[in-house]
């Protein structure tokens, strides 16, 4: 059983119908982790939605009056690449909130795991990419503000570039940003991360695996941040539609090992969000997901506090 607590809201289904970004996976990862007994319906907690003073903590208050009041120009829902309504605004909102609550938990309990967000193409002042706002930087300074950390690290293994999370944070010696990612895909403009591994087409886990365990055993204990958020995205499996890398199930379970026993070891919380994962088989996203939930249990387990 994971020792915090699952983060989760029917809300997070953005409702999107056969959209390429499966947003009814948070459902899916939410019934399957009943179903084979790893959680209790008593181990899930809803969220509440940010508000709007944490948003603009880190959106520019033009970017969210838009969205809340549905007056976005048509550039700006195509750049966004998500149909506009009510509904969707809400589920960001949700989103953002569960991601601190994710990381309230990993401050208490060392762990904490929120079965949504990791919108990390979000800008301050706009949204790209399926991601209308950062819930991660929203958490960040929403924390920083109550002065419950004073530095964060983002540890983020999408398959694609964190390019809304480099540009908020840049120049910024608060937050070290690390993005892990396939070079030759989107976004096409990567602005620089603190540390980026641009990675060639096809990499799979003999080559991905060695770096990321070297960059974790070197930048965690050389930054030392108060917390980590790992975005844990899906899509670097070989069968993802929107990404070229071929790591194995095995390999993205691998992967989830290094980033949890490095926080461990160096005694650093990790608040968990989920990205991007559009595989063929969404049932493979799911099972993804699903296994990073599992993975961080047998690491955590038994622990408390950072």
């Amino acid at each position: 059983m994971l020792s915090p607590r699952l983060v989760y809201h029917e809300g997070y289904d953005l409702k999107l119908g056969g959209h390429v970004f499966p947003s009814q996976k948070y459902r899916l990862i939410r019934e399957r982790l009943l179903a084979e007994g790893f959680a209790l319906p008593e181990d899930f907690v809803a969220p509440e939605p940010a508000t709007d003073e944490q948003m603009m903590l880190v959106h520019d208050r033009g970017w969210i009056q838009r969205l809340k009041f549905g007056t976005l120009s048509y550039h700006e829902i195509v750049k966004l690449e998500l149909p506009y309504s009510r509904h969707v605004v809400d589920g960001f909102w949700l989103a953002a909130g569960g991601t601190l609550l994710a990381a309230r938990d990993a401050l208490e309990r060392g762990i904490g795991f929120n079965i949504g967000g990791g919108f990390h193409h979000a800008f301050a002042g706009h949204g790209e990419g399926f991601c209308a706002i950062h819930d991660v930087a929203v958490a960040i300074r929403a924390l920083q503000r109550e002065n419950a950390v004073r530095s964060a690290m983002v540890i983020d293994l999408d398959v694609h570039h964190g390019n809304g999370t480099a540009a908020i944070f840049h120049g910024d010696s608060s937050v070290q940003t690390i993005s892990f990612h396939q070079r030759d895909n989107y976004p096409y403009e990567k602005p620089p991360s603190t540390i980026d591994v641009h990675l060639p087409d096809g990499v799979g886990d003999a080559e991905y695996l060695p770096k990321l365990q070297e960059i974790c055993s070197l930048a965690i204990p050389g930054y030392q941040p108060d917390i980590i958020f790992y975005v844990a995205g899906a899509d670097p499996y070989f069968e993802d539609q929107l990404g070229g890398l071929s790591l194995t199930l095995e390999g993205l379970r691998e992967r989830d090992r290094i980033v949890f026993e490095s926080a461990r070891r160096h005694r650093v919380p990790v608040a968990v969000t989920l990205a991007g994962g559009y595989a063929l088989k969404t049932e493979d996203t799911v099972e993804i997901h699903c296994s990073t939930a599992r993975v961080a249990s047998s690491v955590f387990a038994g622990s408390s506090g950072g």
